[in-house]
């Protein structure tokens, strides 16, 4: 179910406009203006209430929301999905609100997959936020700015609120660019979403030719994201992150970083869909930060290769254990057979082409 419509000012929500760019002020030699957003929640009222009113403070000229339907088998998330949805009527200031609801359940892959495309067709650009994710007020104006700044360059393709290299970061540019896609609050055009594989065809032949190894300088990167994208080709995690991070890296996009993490994430409970771990935890301590304005800009346009290499690190280190450990330890040992097969086969035809 698609559904549009529109608000108009009243004199309350004047006086909360007042009010919004009163605050907005502060952040002298940013864009003002927020760029639309979308909106994808799902079962959790209480997050996506918070959520809510970081948008609502941001007062978006265009709101599009994006939500899954109720899973069979589980009767009290028919309620939690309308309470859910129940606060987007919350909207109080002028905006133009497009929702696309599922009666049923979609899946997390398919429901956002689906739901940014058709966001797209509406819109050019956006600010993308799901139901737990708290972003600060500067946010928004970094990645206004950013949106506008690179609207016209194919390299970027995407738009982090994200830093997950708790404060070590060390740079004096307000952001870096980054081959680390994160996803709890960002943003990026049509033209880059255009260019999303969710089947991603092209995978065997990227993984048969190594042609993502240019971006791993290590080993246990190169298996670590080997046995990702090979589970998530074949179906064994339900994502869409990695897809748009595998869509990424094979157009060899950049993802644009801020130097303080702004976005918090506050989904880390029993209802979360993918955050489970004690890794993924440790997450939850990493708070929304503020930038500074005008934003300075980093200078040449190429990857960080110091704070890629700590992140990855950070990322490796902590991942590679439970399954992703045993599929990293079956790959090397397939390696080092095909290696020894390899030189035995050698070794043979020598033997054979020096016989009388």
């Amino acid at each position: 179910m698609v559904t549009r419509w529109v608000l108009r000012a009243n004199t309350n929500t004047d006086i909360w406009h007042r009010v919004s760019l009163t605050c907005l002020a502060k952040y002298h030699g940013a864009v003002t203006t927020t760029p639309p957003i979308i909106f994808m929640i799902f079962n959790r009222p209480d997050t996506a209430r918070r959520a809510f009113e970081t948008i609502k403070a941001a007062r978006p000229t265009k709101l599009l929301v994006i939500a899954d339907g109720p899973r069979l088998g589980r009767p009290e998330e028919a309620e939690k999905c309308e309470a859910t949805r129940a606060i987007i009527d919350g909207v109080d200031w002028e905006c133009e609100v497009y929702r696309t609801f599922a009666e049923t359940n979609m899946g997390i892959c398919n429901r956002i997959s689906s739901g940014i495309t058709w966001a797209f067709d509406i819109v050019d650009k956006a600010i993308i936020l799901e139901d737990d994710c708290v972003p600060s007020p500067s946010f928004f104006s970094y990645c206004a700015d950013l949106l506008e700044r690179y609207e016209e360059d194919e390299r970027v393709m995407m738009i982090s609120g994200n830093n997950h290299l708790f404060g070590r970061s060390g740079i004096a540019d307000s952001y870096y660019f980054s081959r680390y896609p994160h996803y709890w609050g960002w943003a990026t055009w049509r033209r880059a979403w255009e260019k999303y594989d969710v089947s991603m065809k092209e995978w065997p032949r990227i993984r048969d030719r190594k042609l993502f190894d240019q971006y791993f300088p290590t080993i246990s990167e190169r298996y670590y994201w080997e046995a990702i994208f090979e589970m998530v080709y074949h179906g064994k995690i339900d994502t869409w992150a990695w897809r748009w991070g595998y869509s990424i890296w094979a157009n060899s996009g950049l993802c644009a970083t801020p130097a303080h993490n702004l976005v918090h994430n506050i989904g880390f409970d029993a209802d979360a869909t993918h955050t489970h771990t004690k890794w993924d935890r440790v997450y939850s301590s990493l708070v929304a930060e503020e930038l500074s304005f005008p934003l300075t800009h980093p200078e040449p346009m190429l990857p960080s290769f110091d704070l890629d290499r700590l992140e990855a690190r950070l990322r490796v280190a902590n991942h590679s254990t439970g399954l992703l450990y045993i599929w990293n330890q079956f790959q090397i040992f397939k390696t080092l057979i095909r290696r020894a097969r390899r030189h035995s086969q050698i070794g043979m035809e020598t033997r054979h082409e020096g016989s009388p």
